[in-house]
């Protein structure tokens, strides 16, 4: 049975074998290349809510909860129209990821209430810790292959001592990419809640990065390779508490970081050049060009005539003729849910959904 103990614990010197430090140092430069390229958009709001979405996709894909682009979209911009359990479930993980993104900025911590707040948001409870035993991890077939603490004063102390190692930078100096990869093994081994472990443990991940300073908005979003890596993602979980191989996990995740980093930035370019593009004709081609239009047009994959209203200031009668406009010209594509129209960012959302068009 694996006994979970406080991470300081831990041998650092064994994380500093060749392969592990060769490994660090190509994740740290692509995480250093990707902080540098997203501060080159002038709006971080883009990236924070298109990539933030993602992200929301990818991650509760990894618990089986699946939605397509096109539905999570959709509920972003027409909730009351389109009831979708699973793409409403995916759009409060952003949510959650904003709320600790907030607090992280505002207290430059990352604490077990903080956390607790993070799953409150996922789950849309405030169940707290779990305080029943009955918890156990399962395989596909069913059977247990993990039972985490069950005592409700060993979970708060575990998540004590693992708060400490978060914010403590004294305690561990160990590098802080090392650090990510321990905190989210430790996150899952305690499982501290009755649901929502996997998702508020993969918001932990990019918000320890913002609060170490290597990023400046959470745009690194782990799950999508996690989601394509799956079946190794849960078997390096299991050997860490079977066979102790902790420096198997911390190349993995050090992987993991590496991959998603250089997708990034390839999304983030693609999103730049969309945008300059957009831009510059809208601008050369239209008299209502503004920049509080294209950051409107980007924000949100799919728009509507009241998020123009709101963010431009305009009457409901000139929002819709600008994206009337907008439409014949070839930058958005109008659909209909019942009553309501919505626009859709043709290159916007080529680049999310990975297709040559909407």
């Amino acid at each position: 049975m694996y006994h979970i103990t406080p991470l300081e614990q831990l041998d650092t010197a064994r994380f500093e074998s060749p392969a592990i430090l060769k490994k660090l140092a190509i994740a740290s430069r692509r995480l250093a290349e990707l902080k540098g390229f997203a501060g080159s958009i002038p709006n971080q709001g883009i990236l924070i809510n298109t990539l933030g979405m993602q992200e929301a996709k990818d991650s509760s894909e990894i618990e089986n909860i699946v939605t397509t682009h096109d539905e999570l979209f959709k509920d972003d911009v027409l909730p009351e129209a389109f009831a979708n359990p699973a793409a409403k479930e995916v759009l409060r993980y952003r949510q959650a990821l904003r709320v600790g993104y907030e607090q992280v900025k505002r207290s430059g911590l990352l604490t077990a209430n903080h956390i607790i707040e993070i799953q409150a948001e996922l789950e849309r409870n405030n169940a707290g810790f779990r305080k029943l035993p009955g918890t156990a991890l399962k395989d596909g077939g069913g059977h247990t292959v993990y039972t985490p603490p069950q005592e409700p004063a060993e979970i708060v102390a575990l998540m004590s001592d693992l708060e400490r190692f978060i914010n403590d930078g004294e305690q561990c100096a160990l590098d802080p990419l090392i650090k990510m990869a321990l905190i989210h093994h430790q996150f899952e081994s305690i499982h501290p809640f009755y649901d929502g472990n996997g998702r508020a443990g993969r918001i932990l991940n990019v918000l320890y990065l913002v609060k170490e300073g290597l990023l400046d908005i959470p745009v690194l979003y782990l799950s999508s390779h996690i989601v394509r890596t799956k079946a190794d993602y849960y078997r390096l979980l299991q050997t860490v508490r079977e066979e102790d191989r902790w420096e198997d996990w911390v190349l993995y995740m050090l992987e993991t970081v590496e991959q998603t980093a250089v997708q990034t930035i390839t999304t983030i370019a693609a999103i730049k050049t969309a945008l300059q593009d957009y831009k510059q004709r809208i601008r050369a081609e239209y008299k209502f060009y503004s920049q509080d239009l294209i950051n409107n047009l980007f924000i949100h994959p799919y728009t509507k005539i009241d998020f123009v209203q709101r963010d431009l200031q305009v009457s409901r009668i000139t929002a819709t003729k600008y994206l009337e406009a907008l439409t014949n010209g070839g930058f958005v594509q109008k659909q209909k849910i019942g009553r309501s129209n919505y626009y859709i960012n043709v290159a916007l959302n080529a680049i999310l959904t990975g297709k040559t068009g909407p």
